[in-house]
């Protein structure tokens, strides 16, 4: 009888181990991405085209689900308070993440204990440009005359507790200028009182004023990235004109606290496929993000850590006061 109970027992391991490996495998239905923007923006195209891409790794549907409004805390909280089952995830930007624990007195949403990092997608530079017949040949040469005339070049960015508007704020004080800050609550608006002369520079992200660039009608004086760009060699990086001096915003995606290790890893692994492809780097670039080809979840982790305290020092820098 001990013989046969432990022949049996023996037996039962390789069964175990068959039943483990059929195990299905995820997903096994359509997985939801939450984003902060409205249909159409920016980072919706981006996370439409990059969703798409994990659809076909994975052979499965993938929902992107718009929750715009109050700068990104209604879809914030939204992915905060979504089940942790590895069926959704947060689509989210540097805002949603980072400025807003430092520009609001109080949010319905924990960035940190909130969520986890799974990967960063791409980093999206931001360019200061001028009318194509605006006398500043370059920045260094409109920031002198920003000096030898205080207040009198104005900046249209889209507010100044937004990514453009505390770029512009950051450069004017690097240079101990004055720049009249005239805040937009809608970019097209802004590009075209700059292209018709009513003010002389605009600040925004790269993917917003690169048509209006090629179409000779704005000017591009410099982009935030450390070095110049691919697609615009002619153009300095204001690290030229200020060493070191880097500032992009970013899109990555974030899962609820509590989502299983082995989703998380899986996610930020298939990402990195899509992203290692030419044409998808290529399409981000025509989008204004530069694609992020290799980074751990725990690198992730720990680039986060760093955003939370450089941005902590902006925003101080700046005199900005939580709301």
């Amino acid at each position: 009888m001990k013989r046969r109970h432990f022949a049996g027992a023996a037996l039962l391991l390789p069964i175990a181990s068959a039943v483990r490996a059929q195990t299905p495998a995820w997903p096994q239905r359509p997985v939801k991405f939450i984003l902060s923007q409205p249909a159409g923006a920016g980072p919706d195209i981006l996370a439409r085209y990059v969703t798409d891409q994990l659809a076909r790794l994975w052979n499965q549907g993938i929902v992107v689900e718009n929750r715009p409004g109050g700068q990104n805390v209604i879809g914030a909280q939204a992915a905060a308070r979504s089940p942790a089952d590895g069926y959704t995830f947060y689509y989210a930007t540097t805002a949603a993440m980072v400025t807003n624990a430092f520009t609001f007195k109080s949010l319905p949403y924990d960035p940190v204990k909130d969520f986890v990092p799974v990967r960063l997608v791409g980093r999206s530079p931001f360019v200061i440009a001028a009318a194509s017949g605006f006398a500043g040949k370059d920045l260094a040469d409109t920031l002198a005359m920003a000096k030898a005339q205080p207040g009198v070049i104005s900046i249209a960015t889209e507010g100044p507790k937004t990514f453009s508007g505390m770029l512009a704020d950051s450069v004017a004080a690097k240079a101990g200028v004055k720049l009249n800050h005239v805040p937009y609550t809608k970019a097209p608006e802004a590009i075209q009182d700059v292209v018709g002369g009513r003010v002389q520079l605009v600040c925004l992200p790269d993917a917003a004023l690169t048509a209006f660039i090629k179409s000779g009608q704005l000017r591009a004086l410099a982009v935030s990235t450390a070095q110049r760009q691919a697609d615009m060699p002619n153009v300095p990086a204001l690290s030229e004109t200020f060493p070191g001096f880097e500032y992009t915003g970013w899109n990555g995606v974030f899962a609820p606290t509590g989502t299983p290790a082995d989703v998380v890893a899986r996610v930020n692994r298939d990402l990195e496929t899509v992203l290692r492809q030419p044409e998808v780097t290529q399409r981000l670039l025509q989008l204004g993000s530069l694609a992020e080809q290799k980074m751990s979840v725990a690198e992730f982790d720990a680039f986060m850590r760093s955003e939370h305290s450089r941005w902590r020092d902006i925003v101080k820098a700046l005199g900005i006061t939580a709301e």
